[in-house]
C-alpha cells in the first residue's frame, strides 16, 4: 500500500528545515529508523553531503537518521533495500536527469508502490506527479524524459502563488502559465500552496495543511479545495 507525502515546501517562513511537518514526519516514518536521502536536486551552492547533513539535523529530532544515496555504490540496491525514502528540494529538470541517468526511475517507482514511505518536498514533490511540465524551474539540464513517477494521476505545482493585486510584476500568474500547460495537455494540476501537502495512502490521496490547494482541470475554471479534501477522483 502507498505511503506518500507530498509537501509543497520544506522550509516555512520563520522556521527550521522540515519543522513545520516534524510531527507528521514521525508518524509517517514511524516503522522506519534510517531514511535514504536523495540530494540530487541541488545543482550546486551546497554538497551532497552537506545536503544530507541538512536533513540529519532535522530527522534527528525524531529520533531517526538520513543516509544519502550517492554514497553507496549500489544505487538500485540502496533504493530497492531501504525502509523509507526522501528526495529533497531543488530543480525538478536535474533531479529526472540523475534519477534517468542512474537508472533509477523504475526502482523508486517500484519500491514506493510497494509500500516503502516515501517524502518529497518541493523538486521532490514534482517527481510524483505524472511529469514535470508544471515545475516552476529553469531547464538548466535537459533529462531524456519529462515523464516521472506517476505515484498520483496528476502533476502537482509546489509553491504555488496567487495573483497579488498590489504587486508591479508584469509577469504571467502561475495560473496563467498552468492555463498554458492545459492548451497543450489535458492532466489535472494540484497548486500546492507553501505549508501544504498530499498524504497519499493505497489508492486515497488527501489535502493535509491549513491552506487551501487550487485545482486545475482541462476545459474547467480552477477551483479551490479545503484541507482534508479526497483528490482521488482526479485523473
Amino acid at each position: 500500500m502507498k505511503n506518500i507525502l507530498i509537501a509543497s515546501t520544506s522550509t516555512l517562513h520563520g522556521s527550521g528545515y522540515l519543522e513545520y511537518i516534524l510531527d507528521d514526519l514521525k508518524a509517517h516514518f514511524e516503522n522506519a529508523k534510517t531514511i535514504l536521502f536523495i540530494p540530487y536536486a541541488r545543482p550546486g551552492g551546497i554538497s551532497h553531503d552537506d545536503y544530507t547533513a541538512k536533513a540529519n539535523e532535522a530527522f534527528k529530532k525524531i529520533g531517526k537518521s538520513a543516509i544519502g544515496l550517492h554514497t553507496f555504490e549500489n544505487s538500485v540496491k540502496a533504493i530497492e533495500e531501504a525502509k523509507a525514502i526522501f528526495t529533497g528540494g531543488g530543480n525538478t529538470f536535474v533531479l529526472l536527469t540523475q534519477l534517468y541517468k542512474q537508472h533509477l526511475i523504475e526502482p523508486l517507482k517500484a519500491s514506493i508502490n510497494q509500500g516503502t514511505p516515501y517524502l518529497g518536498t518541493s523538486a521532490g514533490s514534482n517527481i510524483c506527479g505524472l511529469n514535470i511540465k508544471t515545475t516552476n524551474d529553469m531547464p538548466i539540464v535537459y533529462p531524456p524524459n519529462f515523464s516521472a513517477l506517476g505515484l498520483v494521476p496528476f502533476n502537482i505545482n509546489p509553491h504555488y502563488l496567487d495573483p497579488d493585486p498590489n504587486s508591479k510584476h508584469m509577469g504571467e500568474t502561475r495560473e496563467t502559465r498552468i492555463n498554458e500547460f492545459h492548451h497543450y495537455n489535458t492532466t489535472p494540476v494540484v497548486g500546492l500552496r507553501e505549508g501544504s501537502w498530499l498524504l497519499v495512502e493505497g489508492n486515497n490521496i488527501i489535502l493535509k495543511g491549513q491552506l487551501n490547494a487550487r485545482v486545475f482541470e482541462h476545459n474547467k475554471p480552477p477551483y479551490e479545495v479545503d484541507p482534508n479534501t479526497d483528490l482521488t477522483h482526479l485523473k
